[in-house]
């Protein structure tokens, strides 16, 4: 099992030793050593700022911490609470990010090192395509990033405008603002999967969390992700936030869609310019 190696690095008052045999969820279990000479296991997923501080020997700074306005977390720095709300309740913080954008995140997002700028740093990288042709689009901005991928604002021959993801445009999975496609052709089927289902963001009416495969589980007080592949459902873990299983479910949308579709198109080459989803 390939992991990154986080031996010597330090997350608080923690230096982390050496990796166990242990595993949580898949996560590799570290041995980590306190300043105050206690030594603890702690799994890989906490090993990162805010996530844990110490062996509990001594608080986080940041915890019980209520303004964070002036902090500065990676490439961010807070400007103040936005008004807005998480849809799990908790409030959101207005940042800017070195490059310019703003964005709004969680408390908990920023102290734990999960959002540590507005994407302009993370992978998909971000490429420079303002005026750049795609089929019958033409981009005409960046939008933001949004469930772990890049939105370009773009321009439809037809004069229609729409927002589309970096890694459609770039596979051309996406051509035109949806003009061209009949509801009832160019739906492609592959071992019982839908080529076209694959590529769109609609949601089904029983979706309450606004993340397609993210759903709440009460008893578990958990963010669930899942996603469905060739008619199996895979579980991609339960957590904390929901941005945190948005994130998983892109992160599995991109590998496992990504690709297949990648695949489809090069075996199908007659169809890799068949109309796609907006």
């Amino acid at each position: 099992m390939k992991y990154k190696d986080l031996t010597g690095n330090r997350i608080g008052k923690l230096t982390v030793i050496e990796p166990t045999e242990q595993r949580v969820r898949n996560a590799v279990v570290w041995k980590c050593r306190c300043d105050c000479g206690n030594e603890i296991l702690v799994e890989s997923r906490r090993l990162k700022q805010g996530g844990i501080y110490s062996c509990g020997c001594e608080k986080s700074p940041y915890e019980g911490l209520k303004d964070l306005t002036g902090l500065q977390f990676g490439k961010l720095t807070v400007i103040g609470k936005s008004g807005h709300k998480a849809k799990d309740g908790n409030p959101l913080w207005l940042c800017k990010c070195q490059c310019g954008n703003i964005i709004e995140t969680t408390k908990r997002r920023l102290i734990t090192g999960n959002t540590s700028s507005c994407g302009c740093g993370r992978k998909p990288p971000l490429k420079d395509w303002v005026g750049k042709r795609f089929g019958m689009l033409t981009v005409l901005s960046y939008v933001r990033k949004e469930k772990g991928f890049h939105i370009w604002h773009c321009r439809c021959d037809c004069g229609n405008e729409v927002d589309v993801r970096q890694t459609n445009l770039q596979n051309g999975w996406t051509r035109s603002c949806g003009c061209q496609r009949s509801p009832q052709k160019n739906l492609h089927y592959e071992k019982g999967t839908c080529v076209e289902m694959l590529q769109t963001e609609t949601l089904y009416k029983s979706n309450t969390s606004g993340v397609r495969g993210v759903y709440y589980n009460a008893k578990r007080r958990k963010w669930i992700a899942q996603i469905m592949f060739r008619q199996k459902c895979y579980y991609l873990g339960g957590y904390d936030q929901i941005e945190e299983a948005a994130e998983a479910r892109a992160e599995a949308e991109e590998k496992i869609f990504g690709d297949f579709l990648k695949w489809y198109h090069k075996t199908h080459p007659e169809k890799e310019k068949s109309p796609c989803r907006r």
